[in-house]
């Protein structure tokens, strides 16, 4: 993912991180004529990813289905599932990959809904290194930031064209993606958001090559999606969030730049070359039904992971993964 540890944020995550102890009461015995209170999570900073969630909520959709919902920014990236899936939080922005691990793992998880329904990981090197093609890697440096899924996506990318992680030299640059190409200390990433490290790249003056992971042997799957505790997914509540996050979507691709205004109005400090950028890359990769769920495509994916040894087996999509229920 693009380097996100900006600075002039940490302030607000650190307070976000004391609005997750507390999740919403349940319905029951809330006042039946008040909203109904949820907390969601984010999977990091605010930014444009998030950009239908804002705007559902700049523009008073989830008002309109009964709602309050507080967008809370996490200081960890990797505690919003846990926190769901512990009952402290009521919805999480999280990863379809990560999903089918934690699945795995055993914690009590489940889809509910769809935010950007196609992969922004890529691998990013400079259209000035010469690396042209992904053959060209063999004997250069690759830069990563989480080993894992990102060593499963290199090693099927690589594969594509007959090398193989033994090809290349991994180097844990610890997030700093782009500052690890441009000081020259690798020859590529793996692990670069698509929106975000080429318009980084490109502010700073160097033209960036990517490589998609979808091109070369992985499955397509949805980078980001929307979780809930299993015992709670088939509450009506989350099919009134989903539907409101609809709302909020369709009128980002209809009004993109009036939807523009909304979001720094929500968040001033935003307001900067390269989120401008990411806003426009990232519009046509929201899930314009985010409610709906291929089940095809999930179990692809499972399968994917069981063959690369992620995951022992395959479950029934049905127990990670569901469609919000209406009553």
């Amino acid at each position: 993912m693009f380097n996100r540890r900006l600075t002039r944020f940490a302030a607000a995550a650190c307070a976000a991180a004391g609005l997750m102890l507390g999740a919403a009461a349940p319905a029951a015995a809330q006042d039946q004529q008040a909203p109904q209170k949820l907390t969601l999570l984010l999977d990091w900073f605010v930014n444009p990813d998030h950009a239908p969630l804002v705007v559902a909520q700049q523009k008073g959709y989830f008002a309109d289905e009964g709602l309050e919902v507080e967008l809370v920014a996490p200081a960890d990236p990797n505690d919003p599932p846990k926190l769901v899936a512990a009952g402290r939080a009521d919805v999480a922005v999280g990863y379809q990959p990560q999903l089918h691990l934690q699945a795995a793992e055993g914690l009590p998880l489940k889809r509910i809904g769809t935010l950007v329904a196609t992969p922004l990981n890529s691998l990013v090197t400079l259209q000035d290194s010469g690396i042209e093609t992904l053959a060209d890697l063999k004997g250069k440096t690759v830069g990563f930031s989480v080993g894992g899924f990102e060593d499963a996506l290199l090693g099927t990318m690589l594969d594509s064209v007959g090398l193989s992680l033994d090809d290349v030299t991994l180097v844990n640059v610890n997030f700093a993606l782009s500052p690890a190409l441009l000081s020259g200390q690798v020859d590529a990433v793996i692990g670069a958001f698509r929106n975000f490290e080429l318009n980084q790249l490109a502010i700073e003056g160097a033209a960036g090559r990517a490589f998609y992971p979808e091109e070369h042997g992985v499955p397509p799957y949805d980078e980001l999606i929307l979780l809930a505790n299993a015992e709670r997914a088939a509450e009506p509540v989350f099919a009134r969030l989903v539907d409101a996050i609809e709302r909020g979507t369709q009128y980002l691709i209809n009004h993109p730049d009036e939807s523009w205004e909304l979001f720094i109005q929500a968040y001033p400090d935003l307001d900067d070359e390269l989120n401008r950028r990411a806003w426009a890359d990232t519009l046509p990769r929201f899930a314009l039904a985010p409610a709906a769920l291929d089940t095809g495509r999930y179990d692809r994916f499972a399968e994917y992971l069981k063959a690369q040894g992620m995951i022992d087996s395959v479950p029934a999509v049905g127990t990670y993964a569901v469609a919000p229920t209406r009553p």
